[in-house]
């Protein structure tokens, strides 16, 4: 087992129900024989019949049986039926346009699911139902077709509103994304969500998640920088982008392997590169990468360049963790760190590597 927390630690984060520890810890109960999440709401055992585990593999090697209540085997969001009832119907049908009477006629209370998927999510169903939408107008758009179609195709009412949309993913309204840019701008579709490659006939410059709060601002820092030459469409290396990450989701490659265009100070190129020196299904503290790049003093400066990174995935900035073991703050959302260091313990264990070397 990889090094954790000490078992004060963990059991004051079970006893408050802590979601920071979500994808860090899982708890084992004797007296019970079964293993839970560290929030799972049942009953709070006694200190001394608690076992910790770093994943679920561990804990059923062990002899413990699944939670069917918090069901420790998924990620967190997972576990609420709610949750992935909605996600499944919005996967099933993307094009559906949701509203709060939806919601209601399926028998759900409208603020509850505003306020798990904010709480798990980071924004609303309904705001996420309208980024998949959007998706259509902008095949419409990269397809050469007209404005009113793509409004259509994304299911608005109105063309202001298609616009505004548009713009708060772009940063930039659709007339203003040029015909002849270099860069082109397209939406690649992964288990975790809608992302937005941006890249030229020679690399890929960036690749976000589309629910990302910084990412209208980051995509209009890269037009600035590269004169205002960004377009909707793809390039060989947008394609070479979606191979690889159909083959990292799919357990066939850990590490994202695409030409990539680094802009940063000197400091964060560092710091990026460092990154991508981590290998999938390993992590690193902030303190760590400091010390890794030559200036151990440097911590908050080194997760300023973290958060800085505008290619997720890539330059892997989620496989840094908090000093103690949880998980810390992750541009893409918690939700989908979690996933993700999940989903690389598979590459870990592909490599050979004991889970107490992988940190």
């Amino acid at each position: 087992m990889r090094d954790l927390p000490d078992h004060d630690r963990l059991y004051a984060a079970l006893v408050a129900r802590d979601p920071a520890y979500e994808g860090v810890a899982l708890v084992g109960v004797t007296s019970t024989g079964i293993f839970c999440r560290l929030t799972c709401p049942a009953r709070k055992p006694l200190a001394r019949n608690c076992r910790w585990f770093d994943c679920a593999q561990a804990a059923m090697q062990a002899g413990f049986r699944p939670c069917l209540r918090c069901r420790p085997q998924g990620a967190q969001a997972d576990a609420h039926p709610v949750i992935a009832r909605l996600t499944a119907a919005l996967a099933q049908d993307p094009d559906h346009r949701w509203s709060e009477g939806c919601l209601t006629r399926m028998g759900l209370d409208p603020s509850t699911v505003r306020r798990l998927f904010r709480q798990h999510f980071g924004q609303s169903f309904l705001r996420m139902a309208r980024a998949a939408r959007l998706r259509q107008g902008m095949g419409r758009l990269n397809q050469g077709g007209r404005m009113i179609d793509a409004q259509l195709d994304s299911g608005f009412d109105s063309a202001s509103g298609f616009r505004r949309a548009f713009a708060q993913l772009f940063g930039h309204p659709p007339n203003r994304m040029t015909s002849d840019a270099d860069l082109r701008a397209d939406w690649l579709d992964t288990p975790l969500g809608g992302m937005i490659a941006i890249a030229d006939a020679q690399a890929l410059h960036l690749l976000e998640f589309v629910d990302r709060k910084a990412l209208p601002a980051g995509l209009r820092r890269l037009s600035v920088m590269t004169g205002g030459r960004i377009g909707l469409g793809r390039t060989g290396i947008t394609d070479m982008t979606e191979a690889a990450l159909q083959d990292y989701f799919a357990g066939r490659a850990g590490r994202l392997q695409v030409p990539v265009r680094l802009a940063g100070t000197a400091f964060q190129m560092r710091v990026w590169q460092e990154l991508q020196a981590i290998p999938a299904g390993q992590t690193r503290s902030y303190a760590q990468l400091a010390t890794a790049i030559g200036q151990p003093s440097a911590v908050r400066a080194v997760a300023g360049a973290n958060g800085a990174n505008r290619l997720a995935l890539v330059v892997p900035c989620h496989r840094v963790i908090g000093a103690d073991g949880t998980l810390t703050g992750y541009a893409g959302g918690l939700w989908r760190k979690e996933k993700l260091i999940a989903l690389e313990a598979g590459y870990r264990d592909l490599a050979g590597i004991s889970p107490d070397k992988a940190r």
